[in-house]
């Protein structure tokens, strides 16, 4: 009995040692966990506390960098001009331009070195840094590929790249063009392209996916992402959806669907590439019925109030190339610079320029287009510049 007593208070001891190490062991992964989750949860609010100064600090370079503008500086920095292949030192300066967009007469007698020159004097001859951009969605729509040994392989467009490698070709491609723009000194290919076209015949076809809505917008999330690591600015086009119409280059153009199509189809990519931070959108010449069958969608305010209020967008608005057939036959482009504006866009692509900015400053001078209107645009063009790095 009592060697029975003994083996029992033996074994209840060893049991009480094993429970209290196994509690021990446990209190401890716990307290580990309860550390680790703590430690996390810290990280995540410095992370937080950091991006907040940094964006404090960076609305105030840019508020500072504003009140020491005047007009017609403010103006010029609304216009992505595409200039005349003699004098752009001139017009870059006497026009205190914003951008200037590259077209295929920019770069197709350019070497490599020739063409960083360029660009090298263009931002050396602007008091603000100049955004350079180029349309380079690849496939048909390329400036680079049709130079002179520009790039080694022409730009493939993303229906041929998600056809071939799906959306993980997709972020590939665009890290190669990134790092090819950004040693030429350009800061947007003014894409992804957000339209929704399904029908092979339709223009815009070969320059989207040739998918879904489903399709098209986890293409524009990756682009946009991708893009915004890369530092390149991200442009969605062509808003308020192109669809299967026609080519608004050549002919005013009518866009007849009804608003609740372009709700569940049109805008779903466009809403996808918000979220995942799109810098700017381009907005069509096409008369959108729906929404505003009255002018182009680019001169429109009620479009522009669909994008800013019902999809929540607030970088810059940019308009299509003025001089294409669907505004240019609708109104003259020294009026056409101005109306856009007051429809609420923020950033002109234009060629007319020079005739644009002084009807835009006698417009404010006159009291139809605010300083306000033109301080918060003008506030979106340079954050937009910051975010790539060209503000310091």
């Amino acid at each position: 009995m009592t060697i029975l007593l003994l083996i029992f208070g033996i074994s209840f001891g060893v049991m009480w040692l094993v429970n209290k190490s196994n509690e021990s062991v446990q209190t401890k992964i716990t307290q580990e966990t309860k550390n680790t989750s703590t430690s996390a949860v810290e990280e995540n609010k410095s992370k937080e506390r950091n991006e907040e100064t940094t964006l404090k600090n960076q609305d105030q370079s840019i508020k500072d960098l504003m009140a020491t503008m005047t007009i017609e500086e403010k103006v010029g920095q609304l216009f992505l001009a595409r200039i005349p292949i003699d004098g752009q030192i001139e017009s870059i300066q006497d026009n205190h331009l914003g951008g200037y967009l590259l077209f295929g007469r920019d770069v197709e007698s350019e070497t490599p070195d020739s063409l960083k020159a360029k660009i090298a004097s263009y931002q050396a001859a602007s008091k603000l840094p100049l955004f350079i951009a180029s349309d380079e969605e690849g496939g048909g729509v390329t400036r680079l590929s049709g130079g002179n040994n520009l790039v080694s392989e022409a730009f493939k467009s993303p229906m041929d790249v998600y056809q071939e490698s799906g959306l993980s070709g997709i972020r590939t491609d665009i890290q190669k063009k990134a790092e090819i723009l950004r040693s030429y000194g350009i800061q947007g290919g003014l894409f992804p392209d957000a339209d929704v076209a399904t029908d092979p015949e339709a223009f815009i076809y070969d320059r989207t996916l040739g998918l879904d809505a489903e399709k098209t917008s986890e293409y524009v999330e990756t682009s946009v992402k991708e893009l915004k690591k890369q530092k390149v600015v991200s442009t969605l086009k062509h808003f308020p959806g192109y669809g299967d119409n026609r080519d608004s280059h050549i002919e005013i153009v009518y866009d007849n669907r009804g608003l609740d199509t372009l709700r569940q189809i049109d805008f779903l990519p466009f809403k996808s590439g918000i979220l995942a931070g799109a810098d700017s959108i381009m907005v069509s010449h096409n008369i959108v019925t729906s929404i505003d069958d009255t002018v182009p969608a680019s001169i429109s305010k009620p479009i522009h109030e669909v994008l800013r209020n019902e999809l929540g967008f607030q970088g810059v608005i940019m308009t299509d190339d003025m001089d294409m057939a669907g505004l240019a036959d609708f109104i003259s482009q020294e009026e056409a610079g101005l109306a856009a504006l007051i429809a609420g866009n923020d950033l002109i692509l234009s060629s007319s320029f020079q005739s644009q900015i002084p009807y835009v400053i006698q417009g404010i001078e006159q009291g139809s287009y605010t300083e306000e209107a033109l301080n918060q645009s003008v506030y979106r063009v340079l954050k937009m510049k910051s975010d790539v790095g060209l503000l310091k």
